[in-house]
């Protein structure tokens, strides 16, 4: 992987990226001796390090399990509990995999929301598929996940019967304490554990992702070492003007501090919009508070040139863009030539699709930087597990010591409580009698 930040330092004045060394290594020392706040969440820190063959021959025989008794598979979580698996299994997916016949159960996703249309099109298209669950949730109470695991677990059991049923869910909770883990144990669920030190947006690289991605049919082993080589790319002895994170987190500071309070990712590879997703979450949550942080956007390009482009091309100039950029795609495709050549295109006859679309991506940088649009660039080889287990790391490690710059506790998320004691409180759940008369006021 490759960081060029040049294209955003050339709108700081010289030396500003250089004079947030000793403001990284501070961050960096108070991840690794944990000193910063949040510090009871820093399992994420050395968790690449940390997975032994043992544990993914585990979650892999736990998804072969899944895979030989299953047509589909419904992951039921939500934020950090289905993001990552998510963002990765649609990297590596054929785009229309899914409309062909295949040997892998389908993994869909639901948990996520409330939609009452959503979750019954859900069930109508599982009534008489052979599926399984993996249910994810630390606490077993989060309603969204909480109401969709309880109408799975019943659809599953009247199709397949309760004790058959129980071979194809699969807990990934807590320890040992809330709801979903009591629940497993009392069914006898197969469970993983999600480490008390990880918070979710953190937890792709614990059973939290692992195991839907080998579900799925991918290397997570590739993954983990990806990740593994990340962790070892950035760590703290490894010189500030060499570190990704460490010059990631610092430009993006600088930029913030100068003016620009919108950070656009942004990617050229449709299978790359769920990275996107992820990665909102991941920065949202962590720096979001206290009146302060960068607001997470992200396009699809070129798709979003022809909507967004103009905004980002000659609007309020707060912005700036991260470009994620895949340097050789997994296939061939040429431009055809046509005889009548109508469009005009016959200039582009027998170069690459991607020659086109890296053209596009040069064009658009070029044309955004002249706009006053300060660009960083990601690059990565190529989509594989390898790749994204080292992008995944990446932007962890950067959003840890970002956050600790900004002055914030990057691992936790007060805000998220704010919309839950006031749904709550309409919904006369009970313990929130004090609530619901003061909700209900304030309705009047």
């Amino acid at each position: 992987m490759k960081l060029n930040i040049s294209k955003a330092s050339q709108f700081l004045a010289a030396g500003t990226v250089e004079s947030y060394e000793a403001q990284v290594n501070e961050a960096q020392k108070a991840l690794e001796n944990g000193t910063c706040l949040g510090n009871d969440f820093l399992g994420w820190l050395h968790l690449p390090s940390s997975i032994t063959p043992e544990f993914i021959a585990e979650i892999n025989a736990t998804a072969k399990v899944l895979q030989e008794n299953c047509e589909a598979v419904v992951v039921a979580g939500i934020g950090g509990s289905y993001l990552g698996a998510r963002m990765v299994i649609d990297a590596l997916s054929n785009s229309f995999g899914w409309l062909k016949p295949s040997n892998m159960p389908r993994i869909l996703f639901a948990g996520n929301n409330i939609g009452e249309d959503y979750l019954s099109e859900l069930i109508d298209y599982l009534k008489g598929v052979k599926f399984g669950v993996i249910n994810i949730s630390k606490s077993g109470t989060t309603t969204e996940t909480a109401i969709t695991f309880r109408l799975l677990k019943k659809l599953c059991e009247d199709t397949r019967g309760k004790e058959e049923a129980k071979k194809v869910i699969v807990a990934v909770t807590d320890a040992k304490k809330g709801a979903a883990r009591t629940t497993a144990d009392k069914e006898g669920y197969k469970s993983f554990i999600i480490p008390d030190n990880v918070g979710g947006r953190f937890s792709v690289l614990t059973p939290v992702g692992l195991l839907p991605i080998a579900v799925a049919g991918y290397d997570i082993a590739a993954l983990v070492k990806g990740a593994q080589d990340m962790e070892k790319a950035t760590d703290i002895k490894v010189p500030f003007a060499e570190n990704p994170s460490a010059q990631y987190a610092a430009v993006r500071n600088a930029l913030y501090q100068n003016g620009k309070k919108i950070e656009i990712l942004v990617n050229y590879q449709p299978k790359l919009h769920n990275l996107n997703e992820w990665w909102k979450q991941l920065y949202g949550e962590s720096e979001g508070k206290d009146g302060k942080g960068i607001f997470p956007a992200a396009v699809d390009f070129t798709t979003d040139l022809h909507s967004m482009g103009q905004w980002i091309q000659d609007g309020e100039r707060t912005i700036f863009e991260t470009v994620v950029s895949i340097e050789k795609p997994n296939t061939k495709l040429e431009v055809p030539s046509d005889a009548e050549n109508l469009d005009g295109l016959n200039f582009l006859a027998g170069k690459r699709i991607d020659e086109v679309n890296k053209m596009a991506e040069l064009g658009t940088k070029l044309a955004h930087v002249d706009g006053g649009v300060p660009n960083m660039q990601v690059s990565i080889e190529k989509l594989d597990e390898y790749n994204i287990g080292q992008l995944i790391y990446f932007f962890e490690k950067a959003c840890g010591i970002s956050g600790i710059i900004l002055g914030v506790n990057p691992f936790n998320q007060p805000g998220v409580e704010a919309y839950k004691k006031n749904m709550f409180a309409l919904l006369n759940k009970p313990g929130y009698e004090k609530e619901s008369a003061a909700i209900q006021e304030k309705l009047k």
